[in-house]
C-alpha cells in the first residue's frame, strides 16, 4: 500500500524494515544526528571558520568558526529550552542568508524540535498556512529585509494562529517582539533524537497549490550531504557561497551549505544573488563553489565578461532547480572560467550530478547520475509499464534519502507513490546507456498541438542558440483550433541587435525544428515572473496570454498541425 501517515503526530512513515537495514548495513545511514554531526566539526578543528556573513553593523564581516558555531547552538537551545520549545516541537524560520540561519537550524537540532523552512519571499497565506498546519510554537523572522517588515507579517500571523505561541525576531529592533539575541542561556543537558527521527519539514517543490511538507530524517539527510560532499570534492578548504535562499534544498544540501560543514569547509553567505554583490565575495572570500538556478547561471555568465572582479578562485559552479539548457551549458566554462556541474534533483530526495570526470558532452547534454548505488530508477509510461534506454518516460524512484510519504497528507501520498513506495517526481526523462539521466520536462509542461506532443525544453533549447536570446521559456495557450498551441516568452541579450519574432521563427526553422515546434507565439519581456527561490515560474507565465501588456506582439495564426508519424 502507499506510504500512511501515524497518527494525529503527523509524522510521515517510516521505511520499511527491510530497507532501513539494508540502508544501516550498507553504510549509507551513519546513526548521527546534526547536533552530533556539527560537534563531531567542532572539536576535531575548533578553529577554523565554518560560516562568514556581511550582516554586521553597517554591512560588517561576521566570522564564526566551528567552536562559535557548536556554543551559539548550545546556548540558544538552553533559551529556546527555556521558554517551553522542545523536541517535537514546529518552529517556523523564515531567515535570509544570515549566520543566524545555522545557529537558529542547529539549535532547533540540538532541542529535537523541528524546523519548518519557509523562504524570504513567502507571505501571510503561506506563512499562516505553515504555522496552523503543523501547529508551530514559534515563528522566527529577520526584522526587515529587502524592504519588507517581517515583524508586521508576524503579527498578522500571531493574530491568527491560536497555537503560535512565540516570535523571535533577528536583527536590531524586535519591535513588539523577542530579540533571538536575548534568548542565548547557558547550556544545558540536552537527550541526542533518535538519527532515524524526523529533523524537519521542507517545502514541496511543487508549481500549483500550497506546498506539501517534506519530512527528512537525521539519518537520510546526512547521507545526501556525505554524498554530495565526496561527489564535488569537497574538503576543508572549500568556501562555499550560499547564493540562493538558505532554507531551499538545492542551496543547503547539494552540497549546500550543510554539505561544506559536513566536509569541515567555510560557508560565505550572500545576502543577493545579483553579480554586483556576489563577485566582490568571491574575490574576498576566495569562494571555490557556488550553486545557481538557471536564470542567475545565465545573468553570471553574461556578467562575467565585463567584471572587474577576481573570479579565479571559483572552480565549481553547480546549476539545478530547473533543467539548464545545454546552449547555456556551454557558456559556463568560457564565461567564468570554472567547470560546470549539472544537478537534477527535488526536496524529497533523489539528487543526480554530473560528476567532476564527465566528459564536456556528458556534462553538456544530461543531468547527471544519482548520488547512491541504492537509488532504484525507474522510467515509465503512462501506465506504469518500464520503458527501454533511451526512452522518455514518467521518472519513479526510491532510495536511502528519497521520502516514503508527504507530512500529513494521505490523500496525497495515494496519488504520488506507488504500491511499492517509489515516488512519482512528475518528471519526464530519458536514461542514457551510462546510467546519466536527461530531463525532458515535466510531464504538465509538455505541449500539446493538435495532437503532436512539444517538449518545451527542446524548443528553448534552439531559442538559446540565437545570439540575441538571453533567456526564453516555452509554455502551452489554449487554442480553439489546436487545444494547445505554444508561446514563447524571450528576453532580448543586451547590446544585442533586437531580434524580431519573424526572425527567431525563422532561426530555429533554419535549425531544423519541425514546423509543429515553432512557436505559435512569440513574446519580448524584461524578465520572468519566478518563484520565490528564482526558479522560473512556468505556472505564471501561461496565465500572461496574448492580451496582457507584457506581451506586446499579436500571436499570429496558428499552423495546421503535422499528422503525427506513426
Amino acid at each position: 500500500m502507499p506510504p500512511r501517515l501515524a497518527g494525529a503526530s503527523g509524522t510521515a512513515s517510516a521505511w520499511p524494515a527491510e530497507f532501513a537495514e539494508r540502508y544501516r548495513d550498507a553504510g549509507w545511514w551513519e546513526g548521527i544526528t546534526f547536533g552530533t554531526l556539527l560537534r563531531t566539526r567542532a572539536t576535531a578543528h575548533p578553529d577554523r571558520v565554518a560560516v562568514v556573513d556581511h550582516a554586521g553593523p553597517g554591512g560588517t564581516r561576521r566570522a564564526w568558526t566551528y567552536a562559535d558555531l557548536d556554543v551559539r547552538a548550545d546556548r540558544l537551545a538552553a533559551g529556546l529550552s527555556a521558554r517551553g520549545i522542545g523536541a517535537g516541537d514546529k518552529v517556523v524560520v523564515q531567515l535570509p542568508n544570515v549566520a543566524e540561519f545555522l545557529e537558529v537550524i542547529f539549535a532547533l537540532f540540538r532541542l529535537g524540535a523541528l524546523p519548518v523552512f519557509a523562504l524570504p519571499a513567502h507571505r501571510e497565506s503561506e506563512i499562516a498556512y505553515f504555522c496552523d498546519f503543523t501547529g508551530a510554537a514559534a515563528y522566527v523572522v529577520p526584522d526587515r529585509h529587502d524592504g519588507f517588515d517581517y515583524r508586521a507579517l508576524a503579527a498578522t500571523v500571531l493574530a491568527r494562529s491560536p497555537e503560535l505561541r512565540h516570535v523571535f525576531v533577528v536583527g536590531e529592533d524586535a519591535g513588539p517582539f523577542e530579540a533571538l539575541a536575548d534568548l542565548p542561556a547557558e547550556p544545558v543537558d540536552l537527550p541526542d533524537p533518535d538519527p532515524s527521527s524526523t529533523a524537519f519539514l521542507q517545502l514541496s517543490g511543487g508549481s500549483t497549490g500550497v506546498p506539501k511538507l517534506i519530512p527528512r530524517t537525521h539519518d537520510d539527510y546526512i547521507y545526501s550531504l556525505r554524498g554530495s560532499a565526496e561527489i564535488c570534492a569537497l574538503d576543508e578548504d572549500s568556501v562555499y557561497l550560499c547564493v540562493l535562499p538558505a532554507a531551499h534544498n538545492f542551496p543547503l544540501s547539494s552540497p549546500g551549505s550543510l554539505g561544506t560543514l559536513y566536509a569541515g569547509g567555510r560557508v560565505v553567505m550572500c545576502p543577493r544573488p545579483a553579480p554586483d554583490t556576489a563577485f566582490p565575495l568571491i574575490q574576498d572570500e576566495r569562494v571555490t563553489i557556488t550553486g545557481l538556478v538557471p536564470p542567475l547561471a545565465l545573468v553570471w555568465t553574461d556578467a562575467a565578461s565585463v567584471t572587474a572582479y577576481d573570479l579565479s578562485s571559483l572552480d565549481v559552479l553547480l546549476v539545478g532547480g530547473a533543467k539548464l539548457a545545454e546552449e547555456a551549458a556551454r557558456r559556463v566554462r568560457p564565461a567564468l572560467g570554472c567547470t560546470l556541474q549539472q544537478v537534477f534533483g527535488m526536496a524529497e530526495g533523489l539528487v543526480c550530478y554530473t560528476r567532476l570526470d564527465d566528459d564536456p558532452e556528458t556534462v553538456a547534454t544530461t543531468q547527471g547520475r544519482p548520488i547512491s548505488p541504492d537509488d532504484e530508477i525507474r522510467v515509465v509510461d503512462d501506465e506504469d509499464e518500464d520503458l527501454p534506454v533511451g526512452a522518455t518516460g514518467h521518472l519513479l524512484t526510491r532510495g536511502p534519502y528519497t521520502i516514503r510519504g508527504y507530512w500529513n497528507a494521505p490523500d496525497h501520498n495515494a496519488r504520488a507513490f506507488t504500491e511499492d513506495g517509489f515516488y512519482r517526481t512528475g518528471d519526464l526523462v530519458r536514461l542514457t546507456p551510462s546510467g546519466h539521466l536527461v530531463v525532458e520536462g515535466r510531464a504538465k509542461d509538455q505541449i500539446n498541438r493538435g495532437g503532436e506532443k512539444i517538449a518545451a525544453e527542446e524548443v528553448e533549447n534552439h531559442l538559446l542558440a540565437h545570439p540575441s536570446v538571453h533567456d526564453a521559456n516555452v509554455v502551452a495557450e489554449p487554442d480553439p483550433y489546436l487545444g494547445e498551441r505554444s508561446c514563447a516568452y524571450v528576453i532580448r541579450r543586451s547590446g544585442t541587435e533586437a531580434v524580431t519574432a519573424a526572425a527567431l521563427r525563422r532561426f530555429v526553422r533554419e535549425r531544423g525544428l519541425a514546423g509543429y515546434k515553432v512557436p505559435d507565439r512569440i513574446a519580448f519581456v524584461d524578465a520572468f515572473p519566478t518563484t520565490g527561490v528564482g526558479k522560473i515560474s512556468k505556472k505564471d507565465l501561461r496565465i500572461l496570454g496574448p492580451e496582457n501588456p507584457e506581451s506586446p506582439e499579436s500571436p499570429e495564426s496558428p499552423e495546421s498541425p503535422e499528422s503525427p508519424e506513426v
